[in-house]
C-alpha cells in the first residue's frame, strides 16, 4: 500500500491556495467549499456527484466548482493524483472584473471538462505556486488560466478587443527598460494604459508570446552576452535578472538548446584556440 500525501501551499501575493494530493483512496462525502475550486486529475478514476448530476472523473479532466456547490466522489480505479487551486470569492470577483469588465461572480458549466490547454496552464501555474516562485509569471498565469476557463466554460466572454498596437509597444518598451527589476503585471498594465487582462490578450496576439515569456527572452539574451564574455553561469544568472539558478538553467537550456555552462565553454574554447 502506497502512502497518501497531501501538500497545501498558500500564496499570500495572489491570495490563493494550491493543494497537491498523491495516492488518495478514500471517498469524499457530500460537502461544499466557501471558495472556487479549479482542479486537475493527474491519475486514477473517480465518480463525482455535483448539484444532482453525475460525472466521471478521469486523468486529464478539469474540475470547476463554485462556492456552495455540494459535491461528493468515490474511487473507481487507481489511486487519485490531483492538484487544485482554491480561489476565495473576493479574489475571483476581482479577477472576473479584470477579465470581463463586469463585476459578477462567474459560473462554470459543466463541472467536469476535458480541456488540454487549460489543464497545461493550471499545472504550470500550480507548480510556480508550490515552488514559491516570485514575479510576473504567477499573476500572468492566473489571469491566462481564468481567461481561458471563462471564455470556454463560463458565461459568454464578450467581444474581442481591438489590436491595441500602441499599448503593446508601450508594454514592450517598459519590459526592455526594466528587465533587471521585478516587474509586476500592475506596473506593466499601467505603462501600457490597459487593464491587466486586456494587456495579456493584446500582447499575446501582437507578439505571439505573453509578457512574461517576452521578459524571459530578454533576460536569456542578456545572459548569453555575459556568458560569451566568460562570466560564470551563477553570476550571469543574477546579472540577467534570474533570482533562481535552477530556473535560469532550465529556461536557458530550453531557449538555446545548451546549458549555460556548455554555452560558455564554446567561447572559452575560442579564446584558448
Amino acid at each position: 500500500m502506497g502512502q497518501e500525501t497531501r501538500t497545501v501551499v498558500h500564496d499570500s501575493s495572489l491570495e490563493i491556495e494550491a493543494c497537491l494530493f498523491r495516492g488518495l483512496e478514500r471517498p469524499f462525502p457530500n460537502h461544499f467549499h466557501e471558495y472556487y475550486v479549479i482542479g486537475l486529475v493527474e491519475g486514477g478514476e473517480r465518480r463525482l456527484w455535483c448539484q444532482n448530476r453525475e460525472y466521471p472523473l478521469r486523468e486529464g479532466d478539469l474540475l470547476l466548482l463554485e462556492p456552495g456547490e455540494s459535491h461528493a466522489c468515490v474511487q473507481e480505479g487507481g489511486r487519485l493524483d490531483y492538484r487544485a487551486l482554491h480561489i476565495p470569492q473576493k479574489v475571483m470577483l476581482d479577477l472576473a472584473e479584470e477579465i470581463t469588465g463586469q463585476r459578477e461572480p462567474p459560473g462554470f458549466s459543466p463541472k467536469v471538462v476535458a480541456d488540454r490547454e487549460a489543464a497545461c496552464c493550471l499545472a504550470a501555474l500550480h507548480r510556480l505556486v508550490m515552488e514559491g516562485r516570485e514575479g510576473l509569471g504567477r499573476e500572468e498565469g492566473l489571469l491566462l488560466l481564468l481567461s481561458l476557463l471563462l471564455r470556454r466554460h463560463g458565461r459568454p466572454f464578450g467581444e474581442e478587443l481591438p489590436p491595441c498596437r500602441e499599448e503593446v509597444e508601450r508594454a514592450r518598451a517598459f519590459l526592455e527598460e526594466h528587465w533587471e527589476e521585478r516587474v509586476t503585471l500592475e506596473q506593466l498594465a499601467r505603462a501600457a494604459g490597459l487593464s491587466k487582462a486586456a494587456l495579456l490578450r493584446a500582447f499575446a496576439r501582437e507578439k505571439g508570446i505573453t509578457p512574461y515569456r517576452f521578459l524571459e527572452n530578454i533576460r536569456v539574451a542578456k545572459a548569453q552576452r555575459l556568458l560569451e564574455e566568460g562570466v560564470p553561469p551563477a553570476e550571469a544568472a543574477l546579472r540577467a535578472g534570474f533570482s533562481d539558478q535552477s530556473h535560469f538553467t532550465n529556461r536557458f537550456s530550453r531557449f538555446i538548446g545548451l546549458t549555460p555552462g556548455a554555452y560558455r565553454e564554446i567561447f572559452l574554447d575560442k579564446e584558448e584556440g
